[in-house]
């Protein structure tokens, strides 16, 4: 489970250009904006990344001046709260929210790393679910294949230099809802990003399933993975016409492994799946995080009038998969994400 709020150190403070009352302060690969002088390099903070649901508490008052509270069910019932998204301050791009470990009585004397979001009450925020998306349960997702979750670069600056000069691909992420398909010893399994659904027509992951006959195509002993996008998911962002499934991996349950780039496409080629476009075969890691950030924007093959949502990497010829995910600035800024 992403861990929402932690305690970290801070990194480095710097002054915006032409703010009096604001400075940047970096914590791991992220940039927010702080107030002036409240932190310096060294101190502890707890960061609330991107998405965290925050509660109506005095400590997040400040936050009800820029945007109203919003609604989400937790554990079955409805809850209001703020939604941290990625902003502008002064020119500077600000992810994240740090406020000093002082603000928070309950979290003193935890160490730098400790996973603090359930004392402070906070969620990753999700949006509510479309008709199209939701389902009756069938149970819980195969315990044979693994969930996709991608994580941010940002939390993991560490491997700019772990796997510095090492071959990777990138593929570029499409904005939409995350599938899993899987047949395995004659059970057949249409999975959201958590549970295994019931067969129903009036499901999108069901109905891409019906669209490919996955039932009878996927050969048993794997697993597909890919987004389901198109009209009525995720805002439409790429304005899509209809809803299609692009394949980003294909799991070898047996063998417990992704297959490598090549044989993902040669496999879906086979069976007449699409994949999510290929950016990069072939990539050498030398970058920083600033300019893989700037890979990150461009057009979104699927409608090159509008920008993508970002680009994931993935380690070629590696045992276990070592993957992460640049999400654009230039695509969470145009749609207020």
């Amino acid at each position: 489970m992403r861990k929402m709020v932690t305690i970290e150190s801070i990194e480095e403070v710097l002054p915006i250009p032409g703010a009096d009352a604001i400075q940047k302060a970096r914590i791991r690969g992220w940039w927010c904006v702080v107030k002036k002088d409240e932190f310096k390099s060294g101190d502890l903070c707890c960061f609330f990344e991107v998405d965290s649901f925050l509660p109506i508490v005095s400590q997040f008052e400040f936050l009800a001046k820029g945007s109203k509270p919003k609604k989400m069910i937790v554990d079955g019932a409805e809850k209001e709260g703020y939604r941290l998204k990625t902003v502008i301050l002064r020119g500077q791009v600000s992810q994240g929210l740090a406020l000093p470990v002082s603000v928070f009585p309950q979290v003193q004397g935890f160490e730098v790393g400790a996973d603090i979001t359930s004392l402070l009450d906070v969620f990753k925020y999700e949006a509510p679910i479309p008709a199209c998306l939701s389902g009756e349960l069938k149970g819980a997702f195969p315990a044979y294949v693994p969930k996709t979750d991608e994580e941010h670069i940002q939390n993991l600056l560490p491997w700019l230099d772990d796997y510095r000069g090492q071959h990777f691909y990138s593929t570029v992420k499409i904005d939409g809802s995350s599938m899993t398909s899987s047949r395995y010893h004659g059970e057949f399994d249409v999975c959201s990003h958590e549970w295994s659904l019931k067969e129903s027509e009036k499901n999108t992951f069901w109905r891409m399933a019906h669209k490919y006959d996955l039932r009878n195509r996927l050969p048993d002993g794997y697993a597909i993975q890919g987004e389901c996008a198109g009209e009525g998911i995720s805002d439409n962002r790429h304005k899509l016409k209809g809803q299609d499934l692009f394949v980003f991996y294909v799991f070898d349950i047996d063998k417990f492994k992704f297959l490598e780039l090549e044989d993902m496409e040669h496999f879906c080629s086979q069976i007449g799946f699409k994949t999510v476009p290929i950016h990069d075969r072939d990539i050498i890691l030398d970058h920083t995080l600033e300019s893989l950030l700037k890979l990150s924007d461009g057009p979104c093959p699927l409608n090159p009038t509008l920008p993508r949502e970002g680009l994931v990497y993935c380690l070629k010829g590696s045992e276990r998969k070592i993957s992460f995910k640049v999400i654009s600035n230039e695509y969470l800024i145009r749609y207020g994400l």
